[in-house]
């Protein structure tokens, strides 16, 4: 028989709103030096390849990951903005994925009803289509947060887009801003599991003593921003290794 507890556990990596999966590959160095379990880095529904979801809620995002797990799989959930919140809804209690931990990192805590008008407003949008893969490139690049990161020629960029009888637009289903706010509290509530948040220093979506108040650990990464885990990919890694 197994020895479940002593069993290397999955690193879940989930990436951010309007990123794909791929955006984890340029860690892949450090992840082979860190990491001695397996990992994956899927797209979330509605994202990349991944076909979308009749209506977006972060339990609906959650429940698409998990249906590609095994249920056996015990993860570390290591998430990046949207990808925290979808590794809180993961780790809640009922669930059938067993979750070691929830690392979240850049997760917006506190949103606006201008910022909420926001999201409706560009889920309502149709899709957008652009004639050349450069245009659409800059827009992926701008929407997911990681424009001056990559360049738009970078190959990570091509999992964000999509060419259709010689049109471009981006993968994602814009739909999917409709996500709405996270109730980070009830969440946080409903796991049993070790959670922390983490930010870059100069993120300008979270701040610390929004964090603090959520009553877990916090970590706060200096120098780097909002996507911190691409800017620092070993710095964020790091975050999961007490896990192992």
């Amino acid at each position: 028989m197994v020895d479940e507890s002593r069993r290397e556990p999955t690193l879940l990596l989930l990436h951010g709103m309007g990123a794909t999966g791929d955006v984890w590959s340029p860690a892949t160095a450090v992840l082979e030096r860190r990491w001695a379990g397996r990992w994956l880095a899927p797209d979330l529904a509605g994202h990349g390849a991944a076909p979308p979801l009749p209506a977006y809620s972060f339990a609906g995002l959650a429940e698409r990951v998990a249906a590609a797990l095994a249920p056996a799989d015990r993860v570390v959930v290591l998430g990046h903005s949207l990808g925290g919140v979808v590794g809180l809804a993961l780790a809640a209690r009922g669930s059938a994925l067993p979750v070691a931990a929830v690392v979240g990192v850049g997760i917006k805590a506190v949103w606006s009803p201008a910022e909420l008008a926001r999201t409706r407003e560009l889920a309502a949008r149709p899709i957008t289509w652009f004639a050349g893969r450069d245009e659409a490139a800059e827009r992926y690049l701008r929407v997911s947060g990681l424009a001056g990161l990559l360049a738009p020629d970078d190959p990570v960029v091509d999992a964000g887009l999509r060419q259709v009888d010689g049109r471009w637009r981006l993968a994602m289903d814009p739909a999917a801003f409709a996500v709405g706010e996270p109730d980070l509290p009830a969440l946080l509530a409903a796991t049993d599991v070790p959670v922390v948040l983490a930010r870059g220093e100069h993120d300008p979506m979270v701040t610390d003593a929004q964090l603090q108040r959520l009553g877990v650990p916090v970590v706060t990464l200096p120098g780097l921003g909002h996507n911190a885990h691409v800017e620092d990919p070993e710095a964020v890694l790091a975050l999961a290794d007490a896990y192992r």
